[in-house]
């Protein structure tokens, strides 16, 4: 491969211009040739991607396009020294996960707590827990609280009792800003 030495104007062009596709691996600047991708079709795993990076897209045009969304994003954007644009991609990409469910404290009373942590690239906005019996059928469901806030540890609070020995299925669900969720079932 040839080292050339680029003008320092040059060396700042990433992108495509023309034919040529200017890269940027660390300190290198990588030219080559746009690729021909012309009468080939994308295989379903290459067109699925295409999909996702084109809602992400379309998540981060909203964002931009939003005052009180955008600002949310600016902080940290400029924390990590990226565009605003690129942090709501991540966040598009990166859905949360509940880390964590503690029934240690869940004894089927009324006001009994069930600890959860979870945790996104960016913020998890909400959790909810549903209870039911081991058939399916509801026992209660509603919003955990955060606390404190920005932790990522939220607290649940029973609002039904249960009998002793009735085996309990809590699902919980984390959801992000993009409306992504992650789940995690623990069986008590």
């Amino acid at each position: 491969m040839a080292h050339v030495k680029m003008n320092p104007i040059i060396e700042q062009v990433r992108g495509k211009i023309g034919d040529l596709v200017f890269k940027r691996y660390g300190d290198e600047v990588i030219i080559a040739r746009k690729p021909d991708l012309e009468g080939r079709e994308p295989t379903e795993a290459q067109a699925a991607q295409r999909e996702q990076f084109r809602q992400a897209a379309l998540y981060g045009k909203t964002v931009m396009a939003d005052p009180d969304a955008k600002a949310i994003y600016e902080d940290v954007a400029e924390t990590r020294g990226i565009p605003v644009f690129s942090v709501t991609i991540a966040d598009f990409f990166n859905g949360p996960s509940v880390d964590a469910v503690d029934v240690g404290g869940y004894t089927g009373k009324v006001g009994d707590e069930i600890g959860i942590r979870a945790h996104d690239d960016f913020d998890v906005v909400a959790v909810q827990v549903g209870l039911t019996k081991q058939d399916g059928s509801a026992i209660e469901a509603g919003a955990a609280i955060e606390k404190p806030p920005d932790s990522g540890n939220w607290i649940y609070k029973a609002t039904i009792a249960v009998p002793n020995g009735t085996p309990v299925r809590i699902a919980v669900t984390a959801k992000d800003r993009p409306g992504h969720t992650g789940v995690k079932q623990v069986d008590k």
